[in-house]
């Protein structure tokens, strides 16, 4: 079928018969739903609500209101606060209920697969083909994408993820390199944040040209997004794994630039949606009971096999690019949920698999390190977990007007204990750090090589420890209120300020620990205030590091009213809900 033909027809999408206009009856996603970045309903069947009733006419409604947001957005897409176009997920229930794929089929032109082929890697790569075909249009590059992609894996990755240095042995990074080649969604994604960082490179002024290339990648990330979010009421998620996989990193890829723009009115939809995945994931890892949430993981990781066969002779494995993506992706996940809890004051939404991917188990590394990503150990995040509970059911006491103190400090008190014992650990740990791991000849592969070498893991034991003081400083707000001149706050914050400012480099490395320096901050008297501007305003361009911005930018609040009213009663949550949004400063 010629996709640009727009003869009226009686097999169009729902979406254009509804509206009466002329449909090309292009799948998965027709030329006029597509230009106005509305809703397309391609079901097999008649829709429920096609019931010439109050039900389409409700429909009709909502497909107008569609057209007119779009339209809004497109009259706003100069403006230099339209960085980031909000991003809907259409039918959020349907993202919970359904199975995704990356890749819609044309259910009249194309045969599903077999269950027991569906993610054979000769599947993966007709899948990529026919996302090609439906999203990008072909396989081939511009010469701009390629400088970009390259742009992305050479300089933003390493920036924006100091710390993810996998072995090149186990494949290092490349999986995001096969991504970015086999996945339109997560090339958009990449591309979005490339156009950004490349513009702040080249020192270009932020005039409208520049800012309208960003917006026309951003807005083609979100398009390609919202086309892998179109359902097939017959599938099952098993059939679209690494499709679910892909949409998975492409969500957090996206949280991660408009976190990094300083565009947090979507956190909050990107968490949902990408947690709706994650648990999909898991649950269709159809083990058998009795089964815990760490078998389920290993299970959805097996299933994204098998690892690539480098040197068969050797027997030498490397995860599969889909592997790779899915454990990077959930570790950024459950990090953010973590973050999250501290502003909502809720339980974070993966409290139930923190025991069982973050724990080690019989001496063995736990399914996700936050070290080897975010360079932070897992058990401060843990505790930071533990907190938000603690905090959580201090809010409820206080409602019901039940609080009882002392109950309070007898719950915190195992967590401050851990946490100091842990401290403590960590100090004896880095005075004695025993023999180093890594390959002599991959050593000597990095001589002259020195762009990205003093990046590191030698830091990660002091990125630990300004977050755990952090965590500290966390714990006793919520158990005994805001006290900026007690002499236990004084004393974390001090250690904080020396971390960043004596002892950790390059002082780039800030950007991965923004919420313990502006928990550190906001607690911090008059006499310490100018050392976290000077820790802040010292990274430059601003415009790079959005993040440590934002968390000056609650700090300086904060001092602005350390003589409210309100002040005994204030607490962490309160000063990031200020803001409005959800703020992640991470």
């Amino acid at each position: 079928m010629d996709r640009h033909n727009t003869t009226r027809s009686f097999n169009g999408c729902w979406t254009c018969r509804l509206r009466r206009k002329k449909c090309d009856e292009y799948r998965p996603i027709c030329d006029t739903c597509s230009a106005l970045q509305i809703t397309c309903y391609y079901d097999q069947e008649k829709p429920d609500w096609m019931d010439g009733g109050a039900k389409q006419e409700e429909m009709a409604n909502r497909l107008k209101r569609e057209v007119k947001e779009s339209r809004r957005g497109d009259r706003n897409l100069g403006h230099r606060h339209a960085v980031i176009e909000p991003t809907t997920y259409d039918n959020q229930k349907r993202l919970e209920q359904l199975a995704i794929s990356e890749t819609p089929r044309d259910r009249n032109n194309s045969q599903e697969p077999h269950p027991e082929t569906a993610n054979t890697p000769l599947q993966r790569e007709h899948d990529c083909k026919l996302a090609s075909k439906h999203v990008s249009g072909n396989m081939s590059f511009a010469r701009s994408d390629t400088i970009l992609l390259t742009f992305h894996l050479e300089y933003i990755l390493p920036f924006l993820f100091p710390f993810y240095n996998p072995s090149i042995l186990e494949g290092g990074r490349s999986w995001i390199l096969e991504m970015m080649i086999s996945s339109p969604v997560v090339r958009q994604a990449t591309l979005c944040q490339s156009s950004y960082f490349f513009s702040l490179a080249r020192g270009v002024p932020s005039d409208d040209s520049t800012w309208e290339t960003v917006l026309a990648q951003t807005r083609d990330a979100f398009c390609v997004l919202r086309q892998s979010l179109q359902f097939i009421h017959s599938s099952s998620i098993t059939e679209h794994l690494h499709g679910a996989v892909r949409i998975l990193a492409s969500v957090m890829q996206i949280q991660r630039f408009e976190v990094a723009v300083l565009s947090f009115e979507n956190c909050q939809a990107h968490l949902n949606a990408a947690l709706a995945i994650f648990r999909q994931l898991l649950d269709s890892s159809e083990a058998v009971e009795p089964v815990g949430n760490r078998s389920r993981f290993a299970s959805v990781i097996s299933l994204l096999g098998p690892a690539t066969r480098l040197l068969p002779a050797q027997g030498v494995h490397v995860p599969s690019a889909e592997q790779a993506a899915f454990r990077f992706s959930s570790a950024l996940l459950l990090f953010d949920d973590i973050i999250a809890s501290t502003v909502s004051q809720e339980q974070p939404k993966l409290y139930d698999y923190h025991h069982c991917l973050l724990h080690s188990s019989d001496g063995t590394e736990p399914p996700i390190n936050f070290e080897t990503v975010v360079g932070c150990q897992n058990w401060v995040l843990l505790h930071i977990s533990e907190i938000a509970m603690l905090d959580t059911w201090k809010q409820g006491c206080k409602s019901a007007g039940n609080l009882n103190m002392i109950d309070l400090v007898h719950r915190a008190t195992p967590i401050k204990d851990s946490l100091e014992a842990h401290l403590t650990q960590l100090g004896k740990n880095m005075a004695d750090p025993g023999s180093r791991q890594g390959s002599i000849l991959l050593e000597m592969f990095m001589v002259g090589y020195s762009q990205h070498s003093k990046t590191p893991s030698a830091q990660t034991a002091l990125v630990t420890q300004v977050w755990a003081h952090a965590t500290l400083l966390y714990l006793s707000v919520v158990v005994s209120g805001w006290q900026p001149a007690s002499v236990e706050v004084r004393y974390h914050v001090d250690k904080i300020i020396e971390l960043l400012t004596l002892r950790i480099s390059p002082p780039a490395l800030l950007r991965t620990m923004v919420w313990p320096f502006c928990v550190a901050g906001c607690l911090a008297e008059p006499a310490r205030i100018p050392h976290f501007r000077a820790i802040a305003d010292a990274l430059q361009p601003s415009s790079v590091f959005g993040t440590v911005r934002k968390a000056l930018e609650i700090m300086e609040n904060v001092w602005r009213n350390q003589d409210a009213a309100d002040n005994l009663s204030r607490d962490l949550a309160t000063c990031f809900r200020n803001q409005g949004d959800l703020v992640l400063l991470v």
